[in-house]
């Protein structure tokens, strides 16, 4: 589950790294992949379902990043590569959920 946090809070800092040159879409992008970060940390904290919410948004800001941001600055096709991999390890995590321990650090 932690491999799976981790890849999650990484995956919104690629956007980060594409846009640099853009002072007003690099402020936005950092704004969604601290968001994504904070889910991913909840998600390893509290259950599987949280961390397949986050996948299942982060494709959805992949596919809807077009309609209002200059799709010049991110490589051709990554919104899709992206996209059809954040649902597929989405769908992933809810379909074997029982393979994931809660392990809460607390107790």
């Amino acid at each position: 589950m932690i491999i799976y946090g981790l890849i999650l809070s990484g995956v919104g800092f690629l956007y980060v790294g594409f846009v640099w040159t853009d002072l007003q879409t690099l402020v936005v992008n950092t704004i969604q992949a601290v968001l994504f970060l904070f889910l991913a940390y909840y998600g390893i904290r509290k259950g599987v379902h949280i961390l397949a919410l986050g996948y299942f948004l982060h494709g959805c800001w992949d596919v809807a990043y077009n309609f209002f941001s200059d799709p010049g600055l991110i490589p051709p096709s990554y919104d899709m590569f992206c996209s059809s991999l954040d649902f597929t390890v989405g769908t992933y995590i809810l379909v074997f959920n029982n393979q994931f321990k809660v392990n809460s650090i607390d107790q």
